[in-house]
């Protein structure tokens, strides 16, 4: 059994079910990883101040990756690692689609998010995040100089799944189309992605690609299982994520994230 020194979890679908809960057996796991000297990291789309309570409750010291990847910061410091953001130009455009589609739009800056209502999609993120929106008359007069860390549509599903080639062909080369959940439709900076902030994490640990494992559950984890040495999907995931993955675990209901390192990190010790 290869010796893993750092796991990297996706978040939401992954760690955490519809509960947003961390389940008893799955600490349990991630304590006896802990206690084999291999480190954890968190990699999310969500906002810092939304995953850090996660990463507290889980003991991790590693750098956090939030934002699907524009942002990378040291839970120790707060030190921030890594900022890329969505360039202004991006994020107007993104600002215009969304006003003439009469689409729920969420802009971030400074760790915190903006919207122009309050409406059911706002309190779905609101209740995801455990964070309340600030509430502007204009996100394009709020961010008219801003960069945005990055930009959010939410919609039902199937709302989301007939804008989201429109956005990819409205953005082109300019920036990173991606779905997290079945509602969000998120836009970052070109140069973003999960996998390419988990490799800013591994450097700054020293360590080795080949010696992580990452686990994930969404669209938007395939770059991050597509980096690490070993792959793995949990059973909710899509097909497109499976089939980037070493192996498919049990969903989040059934404690898949326990499931992994049980048989990929402790082996016989965890049972």
């Amino acid at each position: 059994m290869t010796q893993y020194k750092l796991v990297a979890f996706d978040l939401d679908g992954t760690l955490l079910g519809e509960e947003l809960l961390l389940r008893p057996r799955v600490l349990s796991a991630v304590r006896a990883m802990r206690e084999q000297g291999v480190q954890g990291c968190i990699v999310t789309g969500r906002m810092y101040g939304s995953a850090l309570p996660f990463v507290r409750q889980l003991g991790f010291t590693a750098p956090v990756v939030c934002y699907q990847g524009a942002a990378v910061i040291d839970p120790q410091t707060d030190d921030v690692l890594q900022d890329v953001p969505l360039p202004n130009a991006q994020a107007l455009k993104i600002e215009a689609y969304a006003r003439e589609q009469g689409l729920h739009l969420q802009l971030y800056a400074n760790d915190r998010y903006y919207c122009e209502q309050l409406n059911q999609y706002a309190a779905l993120y609101a209740k995801i995040s455990g964070i309340e929106p600030i509430v502007v008359p204009s996100l394009r007069r709020q961010f008219e100089t801003w960069d945005a860390t990055k930009a959010v549509i939410i919609a039902e599903p199937d709302v989301i799944l007939e804008h989201l080639p429109r956005v990819q062909k409205l953005c082109g080369d300019g920036a990173y189309v991606t779905r997290s959940i079945a509602y969000f439709l998120e836009v970052m900076n070109s140069k973003v992605n999960k996998g390419r902030s988990l490799e800013v994490v591994a450097r700054y640990l020293g360590i080795p690609l080949t010696d992580v494992m990452a686990i994930g559950d969404s669209w938007n984890d395939a770059p991050l299982l597509e980096t690490a040495g070993f792959a793995v999907a949990m059973g909710s995931a899509p097909p497109e994520l499976r089939e980037v993955a070493d192996a498919v675990v049990a969903d989040v209901a059934n404690d898949g994230v326990a499931e992994a390192l049980e048989r990929f990190v402790l082996g016989n010790s965890a049972r």
